[in-house]
């Protein structure tokens, strides 16, 4: 068995809300997961400060759990190379600088290999959109970093669940009515082909679980909600946790509770591997 606390959408800097981080922070030190998986937008504006006090929250969960962190598209200062213009390393400088190296990190504990990959790039030609509010919003996932997700997994046991970390929805939100990423179909088509059990994913600020069938098995998407004051539609901030076993994924919700001054449990879903 391996327990998963899946948080996204942190945006430490002016949104973040104090009580709620304190009340994560319990209870990662608390419940001891396995991992703690990260998807993205630790900052909100990819300023210094704000990712010092991501660092901070990821040291102290380090101290009880392994962790897997990826950027989201407000840790990436874009207009320092928009369209690939520059030094394409620059955007993710801050990141590099206090949170990781490693923008496609790789964990492997018994059970599970959760594989990170990076769909926040910024300003592309690959992304753009008509919606102005939407350009260096939107994500991709391209075909090497499909390939790169298969050799990892075929790196491990074969029982491994495997477990894809990335910041854009694949599946199109409730309330926003709208996909985080570009191409969805063919992603998910493509994490489909290479046996992906799982996919913890944020940036819509709405939680929700999803299960996509394919002919050989289905993949349970993750979405985090935000854990900040930019929740979509008023909703209160949540995360999620996960449980997987040998023959299953279980993922449920801990819902911010402002008159308990912490998160409680939500809907649960289970479903076969």
């Amino acid at each position: 068995m391996v327990t998963v606390f899946h948080v996204s959408d942190l945006h430490f800097g002016r949104p973040f809300v104090p009580e709620q981080i304190e009340a994560i922070e319990t209870i990662i030190q608390e419940r001891r997961f396995d991992v703690v998986a990260i998807s993205g937008d630790l900052s909100q504006r990819a300023r210094s400060g704000e990712f010092q006090r991501a660092q901070a929250f990821i040291r102290d969960a380090n101290r009880v759990s392994k962790t897997i962190v990826v950027p989201g598209n407000h840790d990436v200062l874009w207009w320092k190379a928009p369209f690939g213009i520059g030094d394409g390393e620059r955007p993710y400088e801050n990141y590099r600088r206090y949170i990781s190296e490693d923008l496609e990190p790789v964990l492997r504990v018994p059970g599970a290999t959760f594989v990170g990959l990076n769909s926040a790039h910024g300003v592309t030609r690959h992304t753009l959109t008509w919606r102005l509010r939407d350009i260096s919003i939107i994500g991709a996932i391209r075909r090497p970093q499909v390939d790169h997700a298969r050799e990892e997994f075929e790196g491990s046991p074969s029982e491994d669940a495997r477990v894809i970390v990335m910041h854009h929805n694949p599946v199109k939100g409730e309330l926003s009515g709208r996909h985080g990423l570009k191409d969805t179909r063919k992603v998910l088509g493509a994490f489909a082909t290479i046996g992906v059990d799982l996919v913890l994913c944020g940036h819509d600020h709405q939680e929700a679980v999803h299960y996509i069938e394919h002919t050989q098995k289905g993949t349970v998407i993750s979405t985090a909600g935000t854990v900040s004051s930019r929740s979509r539609g008023g909703r209160p901030s949540s995360t999620n946790v996960i449980t997987i076993r040998h023959e299953t994924i279980e993922v449920a919700t801990l819902v911010w509770s402002a008159a308990e001054k912490t998160f409680t449990p939500g809907p649960s879903r289970c479903f076969d591997r």
